[in-house]
């Protein structure tokens, strides 16, 4: 049966013979209470006439850790306002609509903020609000509040004013006008109307100006690809939510492919409606989100993909160029290709490969098929980089021709895989401007380092596509000495107009009849676009002829990738990012090579776990052309298609760092013509790498129906008692469901509100936004590699991804069974499939259950952890003493334990060690010290104040008006959180859903988090 199918967290646990793997099931905390730290000054304690045994026999080490611990409780002073501002009332918050678009992550958001302070990032739901926000975004509020901002301009090194920065620039450009030197504005894709026509009317007062915009990660064969097509240097959308079959070719769409923001409509049509649900395939080298999701995932090295785009586009439009594909997986591609031919106008096409006859075939494929997804006639705004305008620009600069250069939200010498050269070059260029804010590695090298302002302190405007319009406002006034980009064109071009002033004049053309106010309110503004017709005589064939010619490599396929928390690396020094762990690998404070299982039994490169859980692995040495990366730590990932290795940008930064924020190696350097791909040697070398990763933590494995999935045939042909069957226990000798008996009498819970929250796993693409956004929320401390690798992560809220093995224990045992002899046996086993090569993912978000019979409650000496009438598991911090009973007793092993206190100490120099990072903190949530254990509280002060706000206006609450952090958070709709004792909510109905089943049901806990089962479309 479904239920039955084997999933695994870690290649480790299909070794049946681990010692290791045992050991960690049956021991959670595997490391000695470090009694030395928690009892204060060990000389004193020495000197002292009891000794310590005595001490803690007597007194009992809880007591002595209530006592210390009370002793450390902070004293606080608060200087009450002497004339109240009128828009603040201290104690409730106010959200203001806006938008971030760094370049590479674009969302319209609202912003909560409390006393003046922006704290976290909440979704905005009107429409005309396109993207929402991901990990990165929600994580960029902290990047606020970072203490090695630049504070001020600086000029050859030096801190200067903004009257000496003017002064400076406007000699430089002034000379360049009247030598016809070259005047360059480098920018990120700003996907602002106003900005362009800044930059656009700043130029024209020079004969020899270029604006270049430059993305980091490029895309720049896929608008190539595009504009000449349709004549517009942008990207092609997508509406997944009209497709019955999606195949992508190497595009991670649920990822940062094309600025992301799909998962909304992806996730609409992966719900079982009558029966029916859209079938994903998708073919990739890298185990991406979007591979990890997919119904049928097909792993190809990168060439092999190209020759799969052929295929399908002979098959849909007509062609004749020769492929041969890879045998193995022939077969799987030619299925898919039949089912994307049998969908019609319900399929859609998507490529991520940097070939822009690749990037021609799928634009010719989705034309010629009608697919009701392709949405070229309102394209994308979210790259609008070149990347051989940028090559040029480094020619133009190294040869002298450049005497003035400007730069925002760009950072070529870290990003630019010749950004050593670029750094060279920049010292022939008489007079170079960085907008930063950090003094980063580009902005240390220029004339003047100008201290730019963070989002939340800065007015814009963005069209992240076509017909869509939005406001970028600032919550708060600006932290430091900072200006705009734009505020200092518009002074540098001779304007006394703001840059606010400037907008109001642009947005009228694309507001849609909205006036300002109701623009600067709702953030968004909509209009209908015509469609776009494609352009004449473009030759798919010479496209599908070229493709065609891919050669393979003798070497290695390198994908370089982008992870889900560090992106292009803008926001490297943001702790909450580095301490997430990734989605796929369960990795955080790292970045490392990726290698499918057969090519790392070949080099003989390893991982193991040692005894208290951590991950360590073997180092390589992994060279591109004339570039070398050094003792590169090495994870072999199930699902990487053999003769490729992944390895994520974003890392290896330095310049503007504290040390505990220098993490990894510099992928850029192997990003040759900003492409993707590339040809690579790998040579394992000595030594071995400690990883922070949390596979084996906490783990539910061998804990029974944890996850459960089926087939879309089997969910309509049987009853659920097949694909989710209830467990039974044995009462008065009869077989009952378990869920029908108590060993406790409930409590009426009828009255009043009781809170469920439901989580859909179909819907859930382990994106990891609700991980960061209860961070945010509950002022969820930041520990560090070393903690993490002792399994003493705080987050209050884990997605735990397994793997499955695709047979059932009952199919292996049986197959296994059948086998006779030596000879036999060996047959049988080689047949087996190895698990590794290409698995199936879950995604499964883990949080307190919040159980009606919590095992914790019972348990707790002092009543810590007790029950609410509204079916929250409280914690009281004053109270718990830290005996951990609790922890031990929790058959979801979601609680966390404070080893340490975390603000305020040198030891964990983040966030919550300065004042200006303590600014993010939310009044509403207690910051907890040492010795106590916290965890998922159903974000408590929400619902409070939700309850309250209804109770104020004299009204009943809301139909679906109770939320969470992770619930606002989730913008594929896989979390639902409300009341069920509301018939009208979303989540009442939820429950009574026939996939609806809760974890470990058979012991009785009655928790009020529930799940779905997975369906899938195979």
């Amino acid at each position: 049966m479904a239920s039955n199918k084997k999933y695994w967290q870690s290649v480790e646990e299909l070794n049946e013979n681990s010692s290791i793997v045992e050991t960690l099931r049956n021991n959670e905390f595997v490391e000695e209470i470090p009694t030395e730290e928690f009892l204060g000054d060990k000389e004193a304690l020495a000197n002292s006439s009891t000794s310590r045994r005595d001490f803690l026999k007597y007194v009992g080490f809880t007591t002595a850790a209530a006592s210390l611990a009370a002793c450390e409780g902070p004293v606080i002073k608060s200087i009450p306002y002497v004339v109240q501002p009128e828009e603040i009332i201290p104690g409730v918050a106010d959200y203001y609509a806006t938008t971030i678009a760094d370049g590479f992550d674009f969302a319209n958001i609202l912003i909560k903020t409390r006393e003046g302070r922006p704290i976290k990032v909440e979704k905005n739901k009107l429409a005309g609000a396109k993207l929402s926000a991901n990990a990165r975004v929600h994580a960029s509020v902290l990047s606020l509040y970072d203490n090695l901002r630049l504070k001020q301009p600086v000029i050859s090194g030096k801190p200067a004013s903004w009257q000496e920065v003017d002064a400076k620039v406007k000699a430089g450009l002034s000379q360049a006008a009247a030598s016809g030197g070259q005047v360059v504005v480098l920018t990120g894709t700003t996907a602002s109307p106003s900005t362009d026509k800044l930059i656009a009317e700043f130029g024209a007062k020079y004969a020899n100006f270029k604006h270049v915009v430059y993305d980091a990660v490029s895309s720049s064969e896929a608008l190539d690809a595009y504009q000449a097509v349709y004549g517009e240097r942008a990207l092609a959308d997508y509406d997944f939510s009209q497709a019955d079959v999606i195949l992508s070719v190497g595009a991670d769409f649920l990822g940062d492919w094309q600025g992301g923001g799909f998962d909304a409509a992806y996730a609409s049509k992966r719900i079982p409606k009558n029966g029916k649900m859209s079938k994903h395939i998708q073919i990739e080298s890298n185990m991406t989100l979007s591979g990890a999701n997919a119904d049928k995932r097909i792993p190809l090295t990168v060439t092999q993909q190209k020759y799969a785009l052929v295929a399908i586009y002979n098959a849909l439009v007509g062609g004749g160029a020769n492929v041969a594909l890879d045998k193995t997986y022939a077969a799987e591609v030619n299925k898919a290709i039949a089912q994307l031919k049998a969908a019609g106008s319900k399929g859609v096409v998507v490529t991520g490969l940097d070939d822009v006859n690749a990037q021609l075939l799928v634009l010719g494929i989705n034309a010629a098929i009608n697919s009701a997804a392709f949405k070229p006639g309102a394209p994308r705004y979210t790259r609008k980089g070149d990347a051989k305008a940028v090559k040029q620009l480094v020619a133009d600069m190294a040869s002298g021709q450049v005497d003035v250069l400007i730069m925002s939200n760009v950072n070529p010498v870290y990003t630019l895989p010749n950004g050593n050269d670029f750094a060279e070059a920049l010292k022939k260029v008489k007079l170079s401007v960085a907008f930063s804010l950090k003094e980063d590695e580009t902005a240390s090298k220029t004339t003047v380092a100008a201290a730019a302002p963070h989002y939340l302190e800065a007015w814009g405007d963005v069209s992240v596509a076509k017909g869509y319009y939005a406001i970028t406002q600032p919550t708060i006034r600006p932290l430091f000495n900072t200006k705009q980009f734009q505020d200092a064109i518009l002074s540098w071009s001779g304007s006394s107009v703001s840059y606010y002033d400037y907008i109001k004049t642009v947005a009228p053309t694309y507001v849609a009849g909205k006036t300002w106010n109701q623009l600067v309110h709702d953030g968004v503004a909509y209009t209908e676009v015509a469609a776009t017709a494609a352009a004449a005589g473009a030759d798919w064939g010479s496209a599908a002829s070229a493709l065609a010619q891919a050669k393979p490599t003798s070497d290695f396929e390198l994908v370089l990738y982008t992870k889900t928390g560090m992106g292009d690396g803008q926001q490297a020094y943001n702790p909450w990012l580095q301490e997430f762990p990734d989605p796929i690998t369960r990795t955080s404070w790292d970045n490392y090579i990726t290698i499918s299982k057969a090519d790392a039994d070949t080099l003989k490169i390893e991982n193991w776990n040692v005894a208290n859980g951590g991950l360590n692995g073997s180092l390589a040495d992994i060279v591109v052309g004339d570039k070398k990366l050094e003792k590169v730590p090495v994870i072999i990932q199930p699902g990487q298609a053999k003769g490729t290795i992944g390895l994520a940008l974003g890392y290896g930064r330095e310049a503007g760092f504290k040390k505990e924020m220098v993490v990894g190696v510099n992928a850029y350097t192997l990003y040759n013509n900003l492409n993707a791909l590339q040809t690579a040697k790998l040579t394992k070398v000595g030594g071995e790498h400690e990883f922070a990763c949390v596979q084996l933590q906490r783990t539910l494995m061998g804990r029974g129906d944890i996850v459960k999935d089926t087939t879309l045939t089997e969910f309509n042909e049987k009853g659920p008692e097949v694909w989710n069957e209830m467990p039974q226990v044995s009462y008065d000798h009869k077989e009952v469901p378990a869920a029908t008996i108590d060993l406790w009498e409930s409590f009426d819970r009828t009255t009043g509100h009781h809170f469920n929250l439901g989580i859909d796993l179909n819907a859930c693409t382990g994106c990891g936004a609700c991980v960061i956004a209860c961070h945010a929320e509950n002022n969820v401390p930041v520990v560090g590699k070393s903690e993490i690798r002792r399994s003493r992560d705080m987050h209050w809220l884990r997605i735990d991804r397994y793997y499955s093995a695709e047979e059932t224990f009952n199919e292996d045992v049986e197959k296994k069974e059948k086998a006779s002899g030596l000879m036999g046996s060996i047959h049988t086993f080689d047949e087996m499939e190895h698990p590794a090569d290409n698995p199936q993912v879950v995604f499964q978000p883990v949080m307190c259950q919040h159980c009606n019979h919590a095992p914790c409650e019972t348990v707790c000496p002092v009543a810590a952890t007790s029950h609410g009438r509204q079916g929250q598991n409280h914690m009281a911090y004053n109270r718990c003493v830290g005996t951990r009973y609790c922890a031990n007793n929790c058959p979801y092993k979601v609680r966390r334990f404070n080893w340490f206190l975390y603000n305020k100490n040198n030891d964990f120099d983040y966030n919550m060690n300065n004042d200006l990072g303590r600014m993010v903190l939310n009044p509403d949530v207690v910051v907890r010290s040492r010795g106590v254990m916290e965890k998922c509280s159903f974000c408590i002060q929400m619902t409070q104040a939700t309850i309250l706000t209804a109770k104020r206006e004299g009204r009943v609450v809301n139909k679906d008006e109770f939320s969470t952090a992770c619930s606002d958070a989730c913008d594929s709709g896989a979390l639902v959180f409300g009341d069920v004792n509301n018939a009208e909510d979303t989540v009442a109905r939820g429950i009574e859903d026939e996939r609806a089943y809760h974890l470990l049901s058979q012991i009785g806990t009655k928790p009020n988090v529930f799940y779905k089962v997975k369906v899938r479309n195979t």
